[in-house]
């Protein structure tokens, strides 16, 4: 397989290339400068000339709260850049998968999401994608979207490398405790978008096999819980105790509201792509050492 991914220095793309190779996979990613989704052009030319078997759309504007005053670059970056993808991809006639987000709910349903729930986002940075969503399901039918959430890996800024930084500084963290979701590796989510990728590939005339999945980790935890698992880690690895106080979203105001139930159920991506990340807490001790 080679495969395109766009937003080279992302989580999921630094992921992928780390994990192509387990799956025969040459990955090729592309990004700013040559590849600018807000100036969305080129983007035809750059596919063509890469070649590829399948297109990976993980390049996103993700700054959640500056997305609020930044909403034409946000919709430009996370609607009309994966719009120009997803034509560009039905021109060479090649698969795209699309990453998107638990951010398309407004967290009020208490069990987790499923693929058939209406989206309601609460900000703009959940709107554009789910714009996104729309406009490349519509430009190719040949388009898997992978809703995914609270990612965290080895690369760039995330939460598990704020709190041990964080856990380096201060003895007490004060972390939101009425939010809920599922911690995902980006390197399972990585060898979910290969396992996917491969599929389509090889059965480019399931119907079943494209359209909108989730794919979330097993388990579920809030965002202290999270914090207090790597503490935990961090106490147990290093020696060092620091403490986790709860406290709630309105003790903690951002620009930009965020879904307080942001579980994802994943059962439709298992049953006809075979793939189940694991649980949380069996990925977050690997991905720790390495941040460490």
């Amino acid at each position: 397989m080679r495969i395109v991914v766009t937003g080279k220095k992302g989580q999921v793309a630094q992921a992928l290339l780390e994990r192509g190779p387990a799956f025969g996979a040459d990955i090729v990613p592309l990004g700013r400068p040559e590849l600018d989704l807000a100036s969305p052009e080129r983007v035809g030319a750059l596919l063509a000339a890469a070649r590829a078997d399948l297109i990976v759309s993980a390049a996103a504007y993700t700054a959640v709260d500056k997305a609020e005053s930044e909403p034409d670059l946000a919709y430009a970056v996370n609607a009309e850049g994966p719009r120009a993808l997803a034509e560009a991809a039905s021109s060479l006639g090649v698969p795209l998968i699309h990453i998107s987000t638990d951010y398309v709910f407004d967290g009020s349903k208490d069990s987790p999401w499923t693929e058939t729930d209406i989206p309601a986002p609460l900000g703009v940075y959940g709107a554009s994608k789910l714009a996104g969503e729309n406009a490349v399901l519509a430009a190719s039918p040949n388009t898997v979207v992978l809703r995914i959430g609270w990612v965290y890996s080895p690369f760039g800024a995330n939460f598990a490398k704020t709190i041990l930084r964080l856990a380096g500084e201060r003895d007490v963290l004060r972390i939101v405790s009425d939010q809920v979701g599922a911690p995902s590796s980006a390197l399972d989510v990585a060898d979910g978008v290969l396992t996917v990728a491969r599929n389509v590939l090889s059965e480019p005339d399931r119907v079943d096999l494209r359209g909108l999945f989730h794919m979330g980790a097993g388990g579920e935890a809030t965002w202290a819980e999270f914090a207090a698992e790597i503490c935990d880690w961090l106490r147990a690895s290093k020696g060092r105790t620091v403490t986790v106080e709860k406290i709630t979203t309105a003790d903690y105001p951002t620009p930009a509201r965020r879904p307080a139930n942001s579980r994802l159920d994943s059962g439709k991506l298992a049953s006809l792509h075979g793939y189940r990340m694991p649980l949380w807490r069996a990925s977050l001790p690997g991905v720790l050492e390495r941040l460490a």
